[in-house]
């Protein structure tokens, strides 16, 4: 009888840790779970603000002008124009 108890006690105390465990290691993912979401929240933001900053960069206005006084690139003119028809 005294090994029927020893046995169960030992058996009820595993358990207890295995619960203690399980809850330590489910805090802890919970933990890392949100940590990486507001990481991806972070990121988002930051994805919105670099399509904005490439629209802007990219803007034909922008373009154009750089163009124009860095390179000085001027659009051709009429007589240099050749247009090209496809066949029907």
């Amino acid at each position: 009888m005294v090994r029927v108890d020893v046995l169960l006690v030992t058996l009820g105390v595993m358990s207890a840790l295995g619960v203690v465990a399980a809850q330590h290691q489910a805090r802890k993912l919970h933990t890392e779970l949100e940590r990486e979401q507001a990481r991806m929240r972070q990121l988002e933001v930051e994805w919105g603000q670099l399509q904005l900053e490439q629209s802007t960069w990219a803007a034909h206005v922008r373009v154009e002008k750089i163009a124009r006084q860095r390179l000085a690139m001027r659009p051709p003119a009429f007589e240099q124009i050749l247009v090209i028809e496809g066949a029907p």
